[in-house]
């Protein structure tokens, strides 16, 4: 989460180009972006991994049943879709709020699904390297399960491209949309080295 705000910052700098207003503008937008991260993504963030740990922990005490998971899944959802900062960010009557909807949705339940195997681990863990390792046995398990998700932020992020007009900020639509995709693919190759290094580590 820290890693991701600093990152949305750099990029900020970096991708914002307001021509002969770059003065005025980027003053506007950077301080925008720093009263954000600093309140609503940090605190945000913090609760829909509780919402999250706490609907797994729910299943595993009721019993992982298809009827209980859905059961949990859709009293925590809107919980969790409150405190998302997709949502949050977006105008709701806007004609593709629905798409991002739903993708936020299909996030939370993948959540779920891989937060009870992560929860169900007794084996004595180190890191949480290792706890992936365990769960994910093979390599190619731990990558699909990464694409999968990543894929949900990908298409959100494409809704938002498709027309910048969702987002409810006032300035800068176009270029928190360009730090959004550069951050994504950023992130994407992070991961995708993490997972690398995690399992080809000898």
């Amino acid at each position: 989460m820290e890693d991701s705000i600093t990152l949305g910052r750099k990029l900020i700098e970096t991708e914002l180009d307001a021509g002969v207003l770059n003065f005025i503008i980027k003053p506007i937008i950077k301080t925008f972006y720093d009263l954000w991260a600093r309140q609503d993504a940090r605190s945000n963030t913090l609760k829909q991994i509780k919402i999250s740990l706490d609907a797994g922990l729910d299943m595993l005490k009721d019993g992982a049943s298809d009827e209980n998971f859905n059961r949990i899944a859709e009293e925590n959802f809107p919980k969790y879709l409150e405190a998302d900062q997709t949502s949050i960010m977006a105008n709701h009557e806007h004609k593709n709020y629905s798409r991002l909807k739903n993708l936020t949705k299909e996030t939370f339940i993948n959540y779920l699904k891989e937060i009870i195997k992560l929860l169900n681990v007794e084996d004595d863990v180190e890191n949480y390297g290792d706890l992936c390792r365990v769960v994910f046995q093979l390599k190619e398990l731990a990558e699909e399960n990464l694409m999968k998700q990543l894929s949900f932020t990908e298409e959100a992020i494409k809704i938002i491209e498709e027309d910048p007009s969702i987002l409810k900020v006032l300035v800068g639509k176009k270029t928190l949309v360009k730090v959004l995709r550069r951050g994504f693919e950023i992130t994407k190759a992070e991961f995708i080295k993490g997972l690398n290094d995690t399992y080809d580590k000898k």
